[in-house]
């Protein structure tokens, strides 16, 4: 059993999520969690429900050595509520959406990435009407929050309990 999952979340689930998700299970890898880590991706909305995520988002991983082309884009449901110990909203709209519809008992696990992986609140914006430099900069956003997130959770003691006070 691993011992935290964590499922990253924007609009769509085309570019920063799945963005998100790809450069944590490389970076969790690389700090020998893998086994301990599970994560995943998905949108508020539904709107791009089983489509690859955006070609530039698969384009910037590549360069850094991930691999995106296989995820598929979904809707946060009511199962994530129960599966995951923290739902990380790329932004405050995010996040506000998600806590809408999550159960009491879950929204103390939603949080905006910036806030949980980096102490600093603000929000990683959405690429999508921009070029490939706006993916470059969200790319090196997600992976410093990805960095310290998988440092935290390294050195705490998280377990599946959903415990995330030591990760804050």
């Amino acid at each position: 059993m691993n011992d935290v999952s964590v499922l990253f979340v924007c609009l769509g689930n085309i570019c920063r999520s799945p963005l998100a998700e790809g450069v944590f299970r490389h970076i969790v890898a690389q700090h020998g969690l893998a086994g301990r880590v599970t994560t995943d991706s998905a949108g508020t909305g539904g709107w791009h429900t089983g489509e690859a995520p955006d070609r530039r988002s698969i384009a910037v991983a590549a360069q850094y050595g991930i691999d995106l082309s296989k995820l598929k884009a979904r809707q946060i449901n009511r199962r994530d509520f129960q599966s995951f110990d923290l739902i990380l909203g790329m932004d405050s709209s995010n996040v506000a959406n998600i806590r809408r519809v999550a159960p009491e008992e879950a929204r103390g696990r939603v949080h905006l990435f910036s806030t949980l992986t980096l102490g600093k609140s603000f929000d990683v914006p959405d690429p999508y009407y921009g070029d490939a430099s706006d993916f470059e900069r969200v790319y090196h956003m997600i992976s410093e929050g990805c960095v310290s997130l998988a440092e935290m959770l390294k050195s705490s003691d998280m377990s599946a309990s959903g415990n995330t006070s030591s990760v804050r």
